[in-house]
């Protein structure tokens, strides 16, 4: 019976050395008026799971809001697999908001 706390010990450590959960991103075109600018972008958010739905949808507007953007649209949610082939074409909008 004494090897019950030792087996709680472990599953603890195991517990909190895991990562929260892996990080999740999301792809957006946003717009300013007065002159009309346009960019696509990249920005990591919370959301687990990591997938589509109103709150990612609400997260990036607020944060592009804050900037003085307005997005247009989310292009897609993903995890860090489908970071680096979208580096290039978000340039200086790649994980600034």
């Amino acid at each position: 019976m004494k090897k019950h706390p030792y087996l709680l010990a472990l599953v603890a450590i195991a517990w909190f050395a895991a990562p929260a959960h892996a990080a999740c991103y999301a792809d957006y075109k946003a717009k300013r008026d007065n002159p009309l600018q346009l960019h696509y972008g990249v920005i990591q958010i919370d959301s687990s799971p990591c997938a589509m739905s109103n709150k990612v949808q609400s997260t990036v507007a607020g944060r592009l809001k804050s900037a003085g953007w307005q997005l247009l649209q989310v292009q897609s949610v993903f995890d860090d697999a489908g970071l680096e082939k979208r580096k290039r074409d978000a340039g200086q909008y790649f994980l600034r908001f």
